[in-house]
C-alpha cells in the first residue's frame, strides 16, 4: 500500500476519535446543562420564581393611623392631622447634603437643631432611604417648596400623618405627648413599627398607659425595587389596622376652667364624681405644649422646662408629695369618733406643752379658741384639738384611719408615675430609721405635719370618701376601643354613719356657718353650697424667734420658704356629687386664692348641663350598641 494512504488512513482515524471524544463531551455538557435547566425550571421552578419576586418586590410596613383620645362627650383631646413635611434623600443630592439643607434653609426656617437632626438621621440611614427635614409645615411653606422644587434636587415634599393637640398645655399631663423612639424603647418593645424611620410612641400620660392600644397593628405596602433596593412603583397597600379610640372620663369644659382658674401659679387640682370616682378634671399647673415634642424640642427649649422652679414637665397631681396640713385633721376627726373620743372637748390656750416642748395653735393670739369640740375644731381648724386628739388616738390608729381614706398608698388611677406618700407608723419608724416612735411626732402628724405626706389626687379622694361613706377610687378612662374598663366596686368605708356625719358637719361650718376659716369664700347660690377643710403646709421650721417677732406669715419671704395652701371640699352639701382637692405651692395667703379657685371650679362643675352627663361617651351608634349591649 502507498505510503500516502496509509497516511491518510492513520490522519481520519485520530480525526474520527477526537470527533468523537469532542462531541461526547459536548453531549455530556449539554446533558448536564439540560438536567440542569430541567432541575431549575421544572423540579425547582416555583421555589425559583418566589426567589425572583421577593428581589422585584419588597414587602414595607407601613405605621397605622394612632387612635383618638377623647373627652367624656366626645370632644377630641388628641387626634391626627396632615402632615406637610420635606424629606431628603442622599444620592440624589447631587451637590451635597449640606448645599440641599441650605437651600431648603432659604424658602424655609430651619434652626441648628434641625440641622444637625438631619446629618445624624442620614448617617443612620441607607443614602437611598428619605429622610425627614422639617415636618408641620404650614400650607405656605409647604407650597414654596413644591414651586421651587425643580431646583432642589434630593428634596421630596410629603404629606403624612402626625398627632396634634388642640388644647396644648391644658391637658398636658393627663395625655402626655408622642415622641420619637429610642434605644431604650425598642430594647423592651419587640414590634417592628418602631425601627420605622420617624415613627413616634407615647411618653407620657395616657399616651404612654395604652401606648399598645392606641398604636394599632402595623400594615404592608408592596413595592417593586431594582437591584439596588430602590423603590420603582407600589403594586398594593394594606394600611393596617387603626389604634383603638380611647375615652376618658374628663370633661373638658370643666378641665379648661380649672386650667385658666390655677393660671400660672405652681398649683395642682383634681375634680372626682363623688357616686362612682370619675376624674373629671385633673390640672397641674403650669403644663407644657406636647406639640412641641411630637416635631423634636430643641435643647434650649428642655433646657428652659427642666430648670422652670415652677416644675411644669411634673404632673403634680399625682406625683407631687406634700404635707397635707390641715386637710389632715378630718381624718383625725372619723377616727376619733369611732375610738371612744367622739365627746372630746379641749380647752384651747393658743398653746400646749409636751415634756420640754411647746406645741402652737395656728392662731397665736393670746387666749387661743377657748373650749373646742370636734365639730368646731374642724371648723376653726384648732391645732391645739387635734394635737390633743391624735395624742389619744395614737399614731397606729392613725395610720389606719388614714389607709382607710385611701390616703399613703397609690389609687391605681390609668396614668404612669403615681406616688404612694406617706403614712408614718411605729414599725415604719422603726424599720426606717432603727429608733423608736416619739409621742411629739404623734402630735405633728394630728395636724398633717412631721413625717406624713399625701397627693392632690388622694387628698381628692379623701374628700370623695367623706362625702360619699364610700370606698371611692378614682379612674381616668370609661372605653378603650369598645371596651368598657372595669369598674371597682364602692365598698362601704369601715366607719360609723355617726362618725362620718360628724365630719361632714365640721366641714360644712368651715364654709357656711360664720367664723369657718373659709365661710368668706363660700358658694352664696341655693343648692350649691360646698363644704370643705382648708390647709397650710410649712416648708420651713417656725423658730421661738420667729414666734416672738411675728415672722410665722409668708409676708417678705422668698416664694420658696412660703407655705403651701390647700383645700379639700364637695358640693352640693345635701346630696354631695363632686369632690375636689387643690393645692397652690408656697401660695398661703390670707386672701385664700385657692379657696377662691376651688369654690369657682366647683361652681362650675355643678353649673354643667345635667343632661350631658347623663348621655355621656357618644361613640357613635354603632358603636353604642356594642358598648352598651
Amino acid at each position: 500500500m502507498p505510503i500516502f494512504d496509509r497516511k491518510d488512513k492513520s490522519r481520519y482515524a485520530t480525526f474520527t476519535r477526537r470527533t468523537l471524544m469532542v462531541t461526547g463531551g459536548v453531549n455530556v455538557v449539554f446533558a448536564v446543562l439540560a438536567g440542569r435547566l430541567y432541575q431549575l425550571q421544572i423540579v425547582e421552578g416555583d421555589e425559583f420564581m418566589t426567589r425572583a419576586e421577593e428581589n422585584r418586590v419588597s414587602q414595607r410596613l407601613v405605621a397605622p393611623l394612632r387612635g383618638r383620645i377623647l373627652d367624656r362627650f366626645g370632644v377630641e383631646l388628641a387626634s391626627n392631622r396632615r402632615n406637610y413635611r420635606v424629606l431628603i434623600v442622599k444620592e440624589q443630592a447631587v451637590d451635597g447634603v449640606d448645599a440641599a439643607v441650605d437651600a431648603i434653609g432659604k424658602l424655609i426656617y430651619l434652626s441648628d437643631h434641625q440641622r444637625e437632626k438631619v446629618k445624624r438621621d442620614i448617617a443612620n440611614n441607607k443614602p437611598f432611604a428619605p429622610v425627614p427635614v422639617a415636618e408641620n409645615l404650614s400650607w405656605d411653606e409647604f407650597s414654596r417648596i413644591n414651586l421651587h422644587l425643580p431646583y432642589l434636587p434630593g428634596i421630596q415634599p410629603d404629606v403624612g400623618e402626625t398627632r396634634a393637640y388642640p388644647y396644648g398645655p391644658e391637658l398636658s399631663h393627663i395625655l402626655g405627648y408622642v415622641a420619637s423612639v429610642s434605644q431604650e424603647d425598642m430594647r423592651d418593645d419587640s414590634d417592628p413599627l418602631l425601627s420605622l424611620p420617624g415613627f413616634r410612641i407615647g411618653k407620657r400620660g395616657i399616651e404612654k398607659e395604652y401606648e399598645h392600644q392606641i398604636r394599632g397593628k402595623a400594615g404592608a405596602s408592596r413595592v417593586e425595587v431594582n437591584a439596588y433596593g430602590r423603590v420603582i412603583r407600589e403594586l398594593g397597600r394594606d394600611p393596617g389596622t387603626p389604634g383603638s379610640d380611647v375615652y376618658l372620663t374628663i370633661d373638658q369644659q370643666v378641665q379648661q376652667f380649672a386650667a385658666q382658674r390655677l393660671g400660672s401659679e405652681s398649683a395642682a387640682c383634681a375634680v372626682l364624681d363623688v357616686t362612682n370616682g370619675d376624674v373629671i378634671a385633673l390640672v397641674s399647673s403650669p403644663g407644657y405644649d406636647p406639640n412641641a415634642f411630637n416635631v423634636g424640642i430643641s435643647q434650649a427649649e428642655w433646657t428652659a422646662l427642666t430648670t422652670n422652679d415652677h416644675k411644669p414637665l411634673i404632673n403634680k397631681v399625682i406625683t407631687g408629695e406634700y404635707p397635707p396640713g390641715s386637710t389632715f385633721k378630718p381624718v383625725i376627726a372619723t377616727g376619733c369618733m369611732d375610738n371612744g373620743l367622739a365627746d372630746l372637748t379641749v380647752n384651747c390656750t393658743g398653746s400646749m406643752t409636751l415634756g420640754n416642748n411647746v406645741f402652737h395653735c395656728w392662731s397665736w393670739k393670746k387666749g387661743g379658741h377657748g373650749h373646742v369640740d370636734l365639730k368646731r375644731g374642724i371648723a376653726v381648724s384648732c391645732d391645739i384639738f387635734f394635737y390633743e386628739a391624735a395624742r389619744r388616738l395614737g399614731i397606729d390608729k392613725i395610720h389606719d384611719t388614714a389607709l382607710a381614706m385611701g390616703m399613703g398608698a397609690k389609687t391605681g388611677i390609668e396614668l404612669p408615675g403615681e406616688r404612694p406618700g406617706l403614712i408614718p407608723s411605729r414599725a415604719w419608724k422603726l424599720h426606717r430609721f432603727g429608733v423608736p416612735w416619739q409621742q411629739g411626732e404623734t402630735l405633728n402628724t394630728g395636724i398633717g405635719q412631721g413625717y406624713v405626706t399625701t397627693t392632690p389626687i388622694q387628698l381628692a379622694t379623701l374628700a370623695a370618701r367623706l362625702a360619699s361613706g364610700n370606698a371611692v377610687v378614682p379612674r381616668i378612662t370609661r372605653y378603650v376601643g369598645h371596651a368598657e374598663q372595669p369598674r371597682p366596686t364602692l365598698n362601704r368605708l369601715p366607719f360609723s354613719d355617726k362618725a362620718l356625719a360628724a365630719v361632714q358637719e365640721g366641714m360644712n361650718m368651715v364654709t357656711n356657718v360664720p367664723g369657718g376659716t373659709a365661710y368668706a369664700w363660700r358658694i352664696t347660690q341655693p343648692g350649691f353650697e360646698m363644704a370643705g377643710k382648708t390647709g397650710t403646709a410649712q416648708v420651713r421650721r417656725i423658730t421661738r424667734e420667729d414666734r416672738a417677732t411675728g415672722r410665722v406669715g409668708n409676708a417678705g419671704l422668698p416664694w420658696r420658704l412660703r407655705e403651701h395652701a390647700l383645700f379639700i371640699a364637695y358640693a352640693p352639701v345635701q346630696m354631695p356629687r363632686y369632690a375636689l382637692s387643690i393645692i397652690q405651692e408656697h401660695g398661703a395667703t390670707v386672701e385664700h386664692t385657692h379657696v377662691q379657685m376651688a369654690r369657682d371650679i366647683l361652681l362650675f362643675a355643678q353649673q354643667r348641663d345635667p343632661v350631658k352627663l347623663r348621655n355621656a361617651y357618644p361613640v357613635n351608634a354603632a358603636q353604642n350598641a356594642v358598648v352598651r349591649g
